[in-house]
């Protein structure tokens, strides 16, 4: 048996894998089975809970803003498809190496670190103008110094990683010419587990300062609120995020022992104690339900199937002659590899908003549950939605591809349901 279809039988073995884990663990079902639906369901209706001046001023900023990130999305796959289904990629890569010698390794090593700075210098002034938008719309606080040091910083690690990354790929590909993807798939669900576990000591305190927080009444009910849930927690630090934008926010950040609560500046200055708690309640509802470590075990299942369908798809003759080389061995084939995982990227997209929906509403659940305290989600729900200039009405098709989270509405209708359902005083409407 060839290694072409041994790869193909692999990949839609994890293929299935992934899906039969999503499957399983995603919770379709957000209201627990102890809990019978209410027999009348909130009405999910903007205007019970915002002035029609609060909804304009939602959608006329997505409005704004939409067209620069679609746009930028779209250019980014564009670029990714022209250099990658074209000989373009390959002679950029070429044409990069060539002063350094040529040889593989070098071709290898610069290829992904060409290609990814093409697609961000072009899409650059797309990044720029969202940007200026939030900052028209006072969601940014950052000078253009500040931001081009984190566009700078961005484009740093990721360099870095992709440039490890393809050398250890082509050294695998050219070590083992049919076998390659087996190391090589094993080798990204590795990855996919590190980079998970790095992400919080290693990435985060790039880009924020963290403090930790003062003894106070709030620090104490947070630390209570996670021992009370069964999540006990390390520490309860600050994220300095009003260097760099007004949005309120905070998580649940770390594994085990290292688990913390990250606050962000802004939410503890605009927020009333409750609601920082209803926040914090929601995240922990994440790591109860392990929802970083499902998210890891698919992500690594994904990424070891995307290699199995890379090396099927590299076999391919009429692509690899589209793109300018004669075999996967050949470093600037590298670009028609990002080309096909931009494609998958996009097409997926709809599915992970999917999934990532259903588990918010459930830590949703958890937060009320555990906090007993609809009034005040439904508070933060309203606050969240104003600071972040929310669209408060949003278009079903952007929801239903792009949206991660249950809009507003839907999350204060939800909250109202539990109030019913628990014999709560239900929250009134802010109208």
């Amino acid at each position: 048996m060839s290694s072409r279809v041994v790869a193909l039988i692999v990949f839609l073995v994890l293929g299935v894998a992934v899906v039969l884990t999503a499957g399983l663990l995603t919770p379709w079902r957000t209201v627990p089975d102890a809990h019978p639906a209410v027999a009348e369901k909130s009405p999910a209706d903007a205007s019970t809970d915002f002035t029609d001046a609060e909804i304009s001023r939602g959608s006329a900023f997505r409005a704004a803003l939409r067209p620069w990130s679609l746009t930028r999305l779209a250019l980014g796959l564009v670029i990714a498809l022209a250099l990658g289904l074209t000989p373009l990629g390959a002679r950029l890569i070429g044409a990069v190496a060539r002063p350094l010698g040529g040889s593989w390794w070098v071709e290898a090593l610069l290829g992904g670190i060409v290609l990814g700075a093409v697609a961000t210098v072009l899409t650059l002034p797309l990044a720029a103008r969202s940007e200026a938008l939030l900052r028209r719309y006072g969601l940014s606080t950052q000078n253009w110094g500040g931001w081009l040091a984190d566009q700078a910083k961005g484009w740093a690690i990721s360099a870095l990683l992709t440039a490890v990354l393809t050398l250890a790929l082509f050294a695998l590909v050219r070590a083992t010419p049919n076998w390659w993807w087996t190391w090589a798939a094993a080798g990204a669900a590795a990855f996919v587990f590190a980079a998970s576990f790095a992400f919080p000591v290693l990435i985060e305190p790039v880009f924020n300062k963290f403090t930790p927080m003062p003894d106070s009444a709030l620090r104490t009910s947070l630390l209570q609120l996670a021992d009370r849930d069964g999540e006990p927690v390390k520490d309860v630090l600050v994220a300095d995020a009003s260097r760099r934008t007004t949005a309120l926010n905070a998580y649940v950040s770390g594994y085990g022992a290292s688990r913390r609560i990250v606050v962000y500046d802004t939410l503890l200055e605009q927020a009333p104690p409750e609601q920082v708690e209803s926040v914090v309640a929601h995240e922990l509802g994440h790591a109860v339900h392990r929802d970083v470590v499902t998210g890891t075990v698919l992500g690594a299942l994904g990424a070891a199937a995307a290699v199995c369908g890379l090396a099927v798809l590299g076999s391919s003759t009429s692509l690899l002659r589209r793109a300018g080389v004669e075999s996967l061995t050949d470093p600037r084939s590298l670009a028609l590899l990002l080309a096909v995982v931009a494609i998958v990227g996009a097409l997926a997209t709809p599915v992970q908003g999917l999934v990532s929906r259903k588990i918010e509403a459930r830590a949703d659940e958890h937060a009320l549950a555990l906090t007993r305290d609809p009034e005040a989600f439904v508070s933060m729900q309203r606050g969240l939605a104003l600071q972040n200039r929310a669209d408060l009405r949003p278009n079903r098709f952007f929801q239903l591809w792009f949206g991660t989270h249950p809009t507003t509405v839907d999350r204060i209708a939800a909250a109202r349901d539990f109030a019913a359902r628990e014999h709560l005083p239900i929250p009134a409407p802010a109208r």
